[in-house]
């Protein structure tokens, strides 16, 4: 029995250094790797706890208007005077019974790696978020901003034709959305894949916060 305990724990301390080290990898291949800010562009950010990331829009340019779409009378607190909306993606079991990471459970965890689970879009709203190393700007081009809306507009259900639930304080709150979270679909896969699409460079594959922040630099007074 020793032995084959050993042997398993063996075989789980490599699969768990061959994800990490294809995570390393993966996020340091680019996607678009022709691409360059624009100056007189639009400025998006992308945001990071840590351990999940989010990218952060104008509420609203000429380009277009996320109010319909994600209303802020969704919201506990509907009436600042909010500028920025946040977009992310995730599981929806530890989205909704996660309210700090020290509430993940290991099984819960297992449970994503074995089987994966359902999908749910966070959306939160901001009045003027400043630069910081954990919420970086883009300047991206107006044609690069409507690919990333339209991938968003994908993947979000009308109004109406969705599941609100509560977020996780007055000025947040989730949604039911397709796709389904697996150990190589993370959401800061999701992150990836929504900048790619729209154009921006970033990483292959990016399971971890850090493949993609890496692509967006540093303010420079947070340097």
């Amino acid at each position: 029995m020793k032995r084959i305990a050993d042997r398993l724990a063996f075989g789980l301390a490599a699969l768990v250094i061959a994800f990490l080290l294809a995570a390393w990898i993966g996020s340091a291949i680019p996607r678009n790797a022709g691409w360059h800010p624009h100056p007189q562009g639009i400025e998006i950010m992308l945001e990071t706890n840590g351990v999940h990331t989010a990218i952060v829009m104008p509420l609203v340019t000429p380009q277009k208007d996320w109010r319909p779409l994600f209303p802020a009378t969704d919201l506990a607190a509907p009436d600042r005077p909010y500028t920025h909306l946040a977009i992310s993606w995730g599981e929806r079991e530890v989205f909704l019974n996660t309210p700090t990471w020290a509430d993940l459970s290991p099984l819960t965890v297992l449970r994503i790696l074995a089987v994966g689970g359902d999908g749910l879009l966070h959306a939160a709203h901001y009045v003027r978020p400043a630069p910081s190393a954990d919420l970086r700007p883009l300047r991206i081009s107006e044609a690069e901003y409507a690919r990333l809306v339209q991938r968003i507009e994908a993947m979000a259900p009308l109004p109406g034709k969705r599941q609100r639930h509560p977020g996780y304080g007055d000025h947040d709150v989730f949604y039911d959305a397709p796709s389904r979270y697996t150990a190589l679909n993370t959401c800061n896969q999701w992150t990836s894949d929504t900048l790619a699409a729209a154009g921006i460079r970033t990483g292959w594959w990016t399971p971890f916060s850090g493949g993609v922040m890496k692509w967006a630099p540093q303010p420079a007074q947070e340097r």
